[in-house]
């Protein structure tokens, strides 16, 4: 009798792949063993799962996951934000010189990281910082762009756009963007820095998980403003199930969310990581980074 060890062996040194493939079934067909077990697909964990932050079970109360922008370009400030407690998604910019540094000690705090990416603005008089991502650049330059920013700090679960109203509307560009995020398994978290983003578009049709940002915490800086955006914050959890809020390194933002934060749970709602928050499919086998 053929052993199924002999079959493998014609299989593996069959000069045309497709005729070994015929006689090995036909071989098992005659043996009686029908056709060879098909191989059991290995699914992979993305970068995303792999550098998430475990988040605490909701109970069914209303989640909030809150993103800290621009981390590094100030970095007092920036290294107090770091300090808040956690877990809050620290958005490190891609530019800031000391990232390794902030890195390690956002993980320490507990707090999970994206890499806060410059893309180009509608407003030509705004500088977004160095290695934007021009809508119109060249798709090579573009590529480059991309793996730069990318490359700066192992770990993150993905990214978000600084400024960028111009580029995420640009689905040729966001295309050009998603294809490296789904090839590295990162999520894209979209800044709605223009109602005219294709960033859902663009990631759903590269199977790379999606977030939207629901309020700006700061763009009025003092105490008494963010502690009005946590209201509204709280608000849209309370409708939606949960809900995502961008903040930045400054001076009231870090004295109202140490206030704030502390309360949550007599609130009842619960502080997650961002990721906590994607939507996850049923099956899973995505790519390693």
């Amino acid at each position: 009798m053929i052993k199924a060890w002999a079959v493998a062996f014609l299989v593996a040194f069959s000069p045309v792949a497709a005729q070994a493939q015929q006689t090995a079934a036909e071989l098992f067909a005659r043996l009686g063993a029908g056709r060879p077990p098909a191989a059991s697909p290995v699914a992979t964990v993305s970068a995303w799962q792999r550098y998430a932050v475990p988040a605490v079970v909701a109970d069914g109360r209303p989640r909030i996951a809150i993103v800290i922008d621009d981390v590094g370009v100030n970095v007092p400030i920036s290294r107090r934000a770091v300090e808040l407690p956690g877990p809050l998604t620290i958005s490190l910019m891609t530019y800031a010189a000391n990232l390794g540094q902030l890195a390690e000690a956002a993980r320490g705090a507990g707090h999970e990281l994206l890499l806060h990416v410059p893309m180009e603005p509608e407003a030509g008089d705004v500088d977004p910082g160095p290695n934007v991502l021009l809508a119109d650049a060249p798709r090579e330059e573009l590529q480059q762009r991309i793996r730069w920013a990318l490359e700066r700090v192992p770990g993150v679960v993905g990214i978000n756009n600084h400024m960028g109203s111009r580029f995420t509307a640009n689905r040729a560009a966001m295309d050009t963007l998603m294809a490296e995020l789904g090839r590295r398994g990162l999520l894209f978290l979209d800044s709605m820095t223009t109602g005219r983003s294709v960033g859902k578009a663009a990631s759903k049709a590269a199977g790379v998980p999606y977030l939207a940002r629901d309020v700006f915490l700061d763009n009025e800086p003092d105490v008494a403003a963010v502690r009005a955006r946590l209201r509204e914050l709280e608000a849209v959890a309370r409708k939606d199930g949960s809900a995502i809020a961008i903040a930045h390194p400054k001076a009231g933002t870090v004295q109202a969310l140490q206030e704030w934060l502390p309360t949550m749970e007599e609130r009842g709602l619960v502080l997650v990581p961002l990721t906590a928050l994607v939507v996850k499919p049923a099956a899973i086998a995505v790519r390693t980074q």
